[in-house]
């Protein structure tokens, strides 16, 4: 807001005391500091821009590289299972049955 304090009150002042007719001056010069503003404005959203572009790409590689890990982790937990299983049903020997219950008649 100090920007637009300091302009304000230079427009004032230059309106008052330094033209005697300022309209036409002061309509060129407005026009001209809205076109330089505009240009900063742009180049600042394009710097944003950038930089969100930046983090989005960053984060889809790391994105990318945990999902690999998380991949491979799987795969070994798989692979551990499997050969747990192995050893296990091969140790106890044949896999278990399901418990059957017996009716008896009375």
């Amino acid at each position: 807001m100090p920007f637009v304090w300091i302009h304000a009150a230079g427009f004032v002042a230059w309106m008052l005391v330094a033209e005697r007719s300022p309209w036409p001056t002061l309509t060129l010069v407005v026009s001209l500091e809205a076109i330089f503003l505009s240009t900063f404005v742009m180049i600042g959203q394009n710097r944003q821009a950038e930089v969100q572009r930046a983090k989005a790409d960053h984060d889809f590689v790391e994105q990318e590289l945990e999902l690999k890990t998380n991949t491979e982790l799987t795969r070994q937990i798989h692979t551990l299972t499997q050969e747990l299983h192995r050893r296990l049903l091969d140790v106890d020997g044949p896999p278990p049955t399901g418990r059957t219950l017996e009716v008896v008649e009375p």
